[in-house]
């Protein structure tokens, strides 16, 4: 298993992950994304300096794909977002692709703060991320709107000295 730079080849895969209802609700996010608007935000965001997307491969299976975003050089900040496919869930995945994406905003971007949005609900990715180190900042009340009401989400993150210290 690894992870690799997003390609524009990848883009049918990350298609159809972005198509996948169950998905999209938990990232607060509306699916049905068409393929040539996906196309269009991956030519835009080619060369941006504010995000860094992953493709999870385990050999010729592509698993999902994590993403730094909102990478802010000047407060050294940056959210992580995770997808893993669904009959990929529950191998192991997720902890390892969270761990190189978090690992690599720490020792290549030099970020300070690593921090994520996470669906009060979603017991299992909560789970997931304080098994990586993640505290819990706060509840944002009503803070998305997604699948017809509006849902809570937490605020996660680690620093860089915590991750250090934990994973050294």
């Amino acid at each position: 298993m690894k992870l690799r730079t997003l390609e524009e080849k990848d883009l049918p895969f990350i298609h159809e992950l972005n198509n996948e209802h169950a998905i999209m609700t938990y990232w607060f996010r509306e699916p049905y994304e068409s393929l040539t608007k996906l196309k269009h935000l991956f030519q835009k965001h080619f060369l941006d300096e504010s995000e860094r997307r992953f493709v999870i491969e385990d050999g010729e299976d592509l698993v999902g794909i994590v993403e730094l975003v909102a990478i802010n050089h000047i407060h050294r900040n940056c959210e992580i977002q995770i997808i893993i496919k669904p009959e990929f869930g529950g191998k192991g995945y997720a902890k390892f692709a969270f761990h190189q994406a978090v690992d690599y905003a720490f020792h290549i971007l030099n970020m300070y703060k690593v921090f994520l949005f996470v669906d009060t609900t979603n017991e299992k990715a909560v789970h997931i991320y304080k098994k990586q180190g993640f505290i819990l900042e706060g509840t944002l009340k009503e803070h998305f709107y997604t699948n017809g009401a509006y849902k809570d989400a937490y605020i996660m993150s680690i620093f860089k000295r915590d991750w250090l210290a934990d994973h050294t």
